[in-house]
């Protein structure tokens, strides 16, 4: 199963990234996903099941522990090619 991800985490800060969104981006980017967009209004990877849960389990844990007072997601199945 290939899953997409699309996420934001807050409070936001237009003028200097914030610590809990430097972070979601380090965990976004070394986690073994595809089609990563990382931008200042929204995220999105897609990958394996296993690897975008892990990765959401670990976006969770440490952007909450560097500063986030919210963090929204949203998980979609997508259709492999030929499904």
């Amino acid at each position: 199963m290939r899953l997409r991800v699309e996420f934001t985490t807050e409070p936001f800060d237009l003028d200097e990234a914030p610590a809990h969104a430097l972070v979601a981006r380090e965990v976004i980017e070394a986690a073994e996903l595809e089609a990563v967009d990382v931008g200042p209004f929204g995220n999105t990877a897609e990958g394996g099941a296993d690897a975008v849960l892990t990765a959401v389990d670990a976006l969770l844990r440490k952007t909450l522990v560097a500063g986030a007072t919210r963090v929204s997601l949203q998980v979609n199945v997508i259709e492999e090619d030929g499904a």
